[in-house]
């Protein structure tokens, strides 16, 4: 019924051939009018040619003829792209809660699982062995630094004594004129040796305050930045 549609008024079916061109053809498709060779033999199957341009020509005049698809896609160069879905905020916010909340969930369950022993931690093995042998560290360096605070002390009251001692032998060897020599002579022993021990009483408090420094300030602030990892972790 469609075609007939679309064939010019007074020409019956019987009467008509339609030929059609290629598909790369710049002509479009062709309806000729005429007699076919012999009215007894039966007729060719007739083939259309799907052109864009006759297609539309055919559906203006409202015969309510189907226009394939795949004839106009074949006219257009060039591939096909499809438009991207619009996506929708509230989707993607509830996509972020939901990646979030299961994030905090695993969190949560690996704190438990530790603290109760249930777990092992999740932590960096080398970073690990490193902080263990800074705190072993900390410990021998607070344990050096404490005896040479106890050297310190004691050797100060030793050269205070060694003063105490020269000074008397001092005033012995003013008195004493028969063991002048002998007191004069350990006098100067005592002061002599107050003397060194002062030199090596000061190397001894800078060795007390650079391991101080390097034990309370050093060692201390890198500890808080474990604590600090520790907590982030």
């Amino acid at each position: 019924q469609n075609l007939k549609c679309s064939l010019p008024v007074g020409l019956g079916l019987s009467e008509t051939k339609i030929t059609s061109h290629g598909f790369d053809g710049v002509k479009e498709g062709v309806v000729e009018a005429g007699q076919f060779p012999s009215s007894s033999a039966s007729p060719k199957s007739s083939v259309i040619s799907p052109s864009s341009a006759a297609a539309s020509r055919l559906a203006g005049q409202g015969c309510g003829l189907i226009i394939p698809t795949w004839s106009i896609a074949q006219q257009k160069s060039g591939p096909v792209v499809l438009a991207d879905e619009v996506k929708n905020p509230a989707m993607e916010k509830l996509e972020l809660v939901r990646k979030w909340s299961l994030n905090t969930y695993k969190c949560t369950r690996q704190i438990i699982s530790e603290k109760l022993g249930r777990g092992s931690r999740t932590v960096d093995l080398e970073l690990e062995a490193q902080i263990d042998t800074l705190k072993d560290n900390k410990k021998k360096y607070e344990n050096i630094l404490r005896l040479a605070q106890t050297l310190s002390t004691q050797l100060f009251q030793m050269i205070h004594t060694q003063r105490q001692l020269g000074d008397a032998f001092a005033d012995l060897s003013l008195k004493s004129l028969e063991l002048h020599e002998e007191f004069g002579y350990n006098a100067d022993t005592q002061k002599l040796l107050a003397k060194n021990g002062e030199t090596l009483l000061g190397a001894i408090n800078f060795f007390i305050s650079s391991v101080n420094t390097l034990v309370n300030k050093t060692i201390e602030d890198t500890l808080l930045t474990v604590k600090q990892y520790e907590s982030a972790r």
